[in-house]
């Protein structure tokens, strides 16, 4: 029987200049681009996707006028956490799912062994959600279509091991745990004033706003093996870093020095 798993595989950063956010992400962190997506063009976007591990950092760049990216570029004031992606073993159980609670595809997405659904980001809130499958992936080291076929050549985890989590801001972040909670399917902690949602390879995590950008992706978590070089390279190119992480991107990296859970590696 094909396994039932729900996992965070990708978050998506948007910036209006791509090459700069890609150039920081690959210096602070190590690691490397395994691929640049044409497919994206559709939507009026360039990309590029790194490994972080076995999940994905992806960020993308407004070709033209009148993008829905680019208006959240404009909405949220300038480049920042964009879109959060999650696999899962097929979809069929999904679509039915989202469609008896009222939430609304917002776009189909097919390539090849590659299937997916975006839910319309005024029925989450938070950020664009989606889930995917690819055909033969479970196997979080197998294939994973938006990331190309030749991916695992990419890894580099002399600095990072792998994502534990992502951090979605907004007013009232117990509200919006609840409707994602509910989206998921999956039940919900509270933990000093955050609300935390627990996928089978890392955590979504829902805080009060930190900035006046409203909601969205605000942060990511790592699991790192050496906390000091991407801190010491974050401050050389003039990013903020701290005790806690760095900032790339309009987003701030939590780095944690442990091991990752099982499954990211």
């Amino acid at each position: 029987m094909t396994p039932t798993y729900l996992r965070l595989r990708q978050l998506c950063l948007v910036a209006a200049d791509l090459a700069p956010v890609e150039q920081d992400l690959c210096a602070v962190f190590g690691v490397r681009v395994c691929r640049r997506d044409p497919d994206v063009a559709h939507f009026g976007l360039r990309n590029v996707i790194m490994p972080f591990g076995t999940s994905f950092v992806e960020v993308v760049a407004p070709l033209r006028e009148g993008t829905p990216a680019g208006r959240y570029l404009e909405r949220r004031q300038g480049a920042g956490g964009y879109m959060v992606i999650l696999d899962s073993e097929a979809l069929p159980r999904w679509r039915a799912h989202v469609e008896a609670i009222g939430v609304r595809i917002a776009a189909p997405l097919a390539v090849g062994d590659y299937e997916g659904m975006q839910l319309h980001p005024r029925d989450t809130g938070g950020a664009l959600l989606e889930i995917n499958t690819t055909r033969n992936g479970a196997d979080l080291h197998g294939p994973y279509g938006p990331a190309g076929p030749h991916w695992p050549a990419a890894v580099c985890d002399e600095r990072v091991l792998g994502i534990v989590g992502a951090v979605l801001q907004a007013h009232d972040p117990a509200a919006l745990a609840a409707r994602w909670g509910r989206i998921l399917q999956r039940e919900l902690e509270s933990d000093a004033g955050s609300w935390n949602l627990q996928l089978d390879n890392a955590r979504l995590r829902f805080v009060a706003a930190r900035d006046d950008r409203g909601e969205g992706l605000a942060g990511i978590e790592l699991a790192v093996r050496d906390a000091a070089a991407i801190r010491a390279t974050a401050q050389a190119r003039g990013l903020a870093a701290d005790a806690a992480g760095v900032c790339v991107g309009g987003v701030h990296f939590a780095l944690h020095a442990t091991a990752p859970p099982r499954g990211v590696r």
